[in-house]
């Protein structure tokens, strides 16, 4: 991501948002009071870039060369390996703009990166950002999705150091790429359960299903509100990656982005285990499935086959069970514990004393 380097950190609102010279006046798209609303073709790329800027905290000393040269350049951490995840968020794939506003597409877009981070128990860094903006898209939305991925980098204490803005004929899509750091030994995989280990979920399942639920129905109860935020802003569980990592209380961690289903089958392959969970132990909360029931669906199955919760599904030993002690009173969500990890290779589900198997969940090419 290229910008001017001097000075454009402290640029003004008021100069950042000034069309390029010579682009003439913004385009006559009307807001609701009848005034020119500016699309992102009024600018240049360097004009966004600094709205984008202007919303970043200073450099800190690692890093060199930030935004406004060709590449980033970064001190590494001593005695620490470096954690990668990339994540794009598509219109009409993954979100829908009809019903999310453009400050909640920015806190995804870094949100369910930063998730995959939580599931290895890595300590966010930086990140990297690229967006395909259609030509009409306006300038206001720019700065909201701005907004909203700056304010969850802020709390994380995350850099954006480069990236690319482009225009497309195509759907709004942006793309984040997060690196982040942890001691060699203590990075969790999918791959280190066995038979026994107990299976732990955090927080609850199915809620960010109910919320998409509610957005497409317009239902306005105020009892909704938070399985709405839910959906729209996901909260990455960074610190209770952080101490299950540093503990080593986990044996096996996937965060849920494909659902709770997708979750189990991911361990189990990865760790050549099978797995068993109670319909009974599952963290789904009332409202939820009150939800899902309203509209003739099974509730368990819903919640467990929907995505978007972004929690973490982890394998404990029983032996170290007492490790969760620090995650369980500081994570920052309840834990559940949920079922076991067995020496068959199937995935099920215990229902009313019978034993149902889980299909895989949520694939993006089926």
């Amino acid at each position: 991501m290229k910008a001017p380097a001097a000075g454009a950190r402290r640029a003004s609102a008021a100069s950042a948002a000034a069309p390029a010279s010579g682009g003439g006046a913004p385009r006559a798209v009307k807001n609701e009071a009848g005034r020119p609303r500016a699309t992102v073709s009024d600018y240049t790329e360097r004009d966004l870039i600094a709205r984008i800027q202007q919303r970043l905290p200073p450099a800190p000393d690692w890093l060199l060369v930030g935004i406004g040269d060709d590449a980033a350049v970064v001190e590494p951490e001593p005695n620490r390996v470096e954690v990668l995840s990339v994540d794009a968020i598509v219109d009409g794939v993954h979100v829908d703009r009809a019903f999310v506003p453009p400050e909640a597409i920015g806190h995804r877009a870094l949100a369910v990166n930063l998730s995959d981070l939580a599931a290895m128990g890595a300590l966010p860094r930086l990140a990297l950002l690229s967006m395909a903006l259609p030509r009409d898209f306006r300038v206001d939305d720019f700065d909201g999705m701005a907004d909203g991925l700056a304010a969850l980098a802020s709390r994380h204490h995350i850099h954006i150091v480069g990236g690319n803005l482009t225009n497309t004929s195509g759907p709004l899509t942006v793309d984040v790429t997060v690196i982040g750091t942890v001691k060699r030994r203590q990075a969790m995989t999918r791959g280190g359960a066995r038979a026994g280990d107990e299976i732990y979920v955090s927080g609850s399942i199915g809620s960010a299903a109910a919320g998409l639920r509610i957005l497409k129905s317009s239902t306005a109860e105020s009892s909704v509100s938070s399985l709405v935020e839910r959906y729209l802003r996901p909260e990455p569980r960074i610190r209770l990656g952080l101490m299950l990592s540093r503990n080593r209380a986990a044996t096996a961690c996937v965060d849920l982005s494909d659902g709770l289903a997708d979750g189990l089958h991911q361990i189990a392959d990865a760790s050549g285990v099978g797995v068993a969970i109670d319909e009974e132990m599952l963290p789904i909360e009332p409202t939820a499935r009150r939800i899902f029931e309203r509209q003739t669906e099974d509730a368990t199955l819903t919640a467990i086959s929907a995505g978007d919760d972004y929690e973490l599904l982890f394998t404990v030993r029983p032996r170290w069970r007492h490790r969760l002690g620090a995650a369980a009173r500081h994570g920052g969500t309840p834990l559940s514990r949920i079922g076991v990890c067995t020496e068959r290779r199937d995935v099920t589900i215990v229902r009313s004393g019978a034993v149902q198997p889980i299909p895989p969940g949520y694939s993006h090419f089926r």
